[in-house]
């Protein structure tokens, strides 16, 4: 979860350690029920991304979390995606962080973004503090793919808090919705439109923002 824990290096090793950052690391959440790993969406992203920065390293932290229908585990999600732009950010401040997420991942993103919680709702322990200051500064671009809608968040928990994009990250955030996707369009009746975000373009889409956005381009 966290970089051979070490959160911050100092000394003469912190220069070695540096030496091998990537130009750029993507965090990416998969989403219900997709194997461990980045998922087809994020690998769809992944490779647009790689296309379009030939000359930079690029490596992938795909989120740990179950990404199964017990949907308040989505916060172990949450908890790894802060830990991880932490450590990333620490270690190699020259990093831009990529964050992005598909279905319940685009959800995950979406909290890990959050400034405060909602009044009322108590997150679960150990909830990290929220991502502000220099690791936010650090996450360049941030890309959502079929973020489920507040009533669909709340069918599957009740009260469950809206995965609303902090101020911080709103003006580099792209959210994406497939017409008529049901889990984030109001509306959406096609059901299939849910697994289409890397054959209708919009992985290449997504790419292309975050391309852009980095420090280095």
């Amino acid at each position: 979860m966290l970089f051979s824990a070490v959160a911050i290096l100092t000394g003469p090793g912190a220069a070695a350690e540096t030496d091998e950052c990537p130009d750029v690391e993507v965090i990416f959440a998969r989403g219900t029920f997709e194997p461990p790993g980045i998922g087809a969406t994020g690998q769809g992203f992944i490779d647009a991304l790689r296309a379009r920065l030939p000359d930079q390293s690029l490596t992938v932290h795909a989120v740990e979390y179950p990404a199964s229908l017990d949907f308040p585990r989505a916060a172990d999600g949450v908890i790894d995606v802060v830990n991880r732009v932490r450590a990333v950010s620490e270690r190699c401040p020259l990093t831009d962080i990529v964050l992005g997420g598909y279905s319940q991942g685009a959800a995950v993103a979406a909290y890990a973004t959050s400034e405060e919680m909602p009044a009322g709702y108590a997150p679960p322990a150990p909830m990290p503090s929220p991502l502000t200051g220099a690791a936010a500064d650090r996450v360049s671009a941030v890309v959502l793919f079929g973020r489920p809608s507040t009533f669909v968040t709340r069918l599957a928990v009740k009260d469950a808090p809206p995965s609303v994009i902090g101020p911080t990250y709103q003006g580099r955030t792209l959210n994406l919705c497939a017409e008529q996707d049901p889990i984030c369009a109001a509306g959406g009746l096609d059901r299939a439109a849910h697994g289409t975000y890397v054959g209708n373009g919009m992985a290449s889409q997504a790419a292309d923002f975050a391309a852009g956005r980095l420090r280095g381009q």
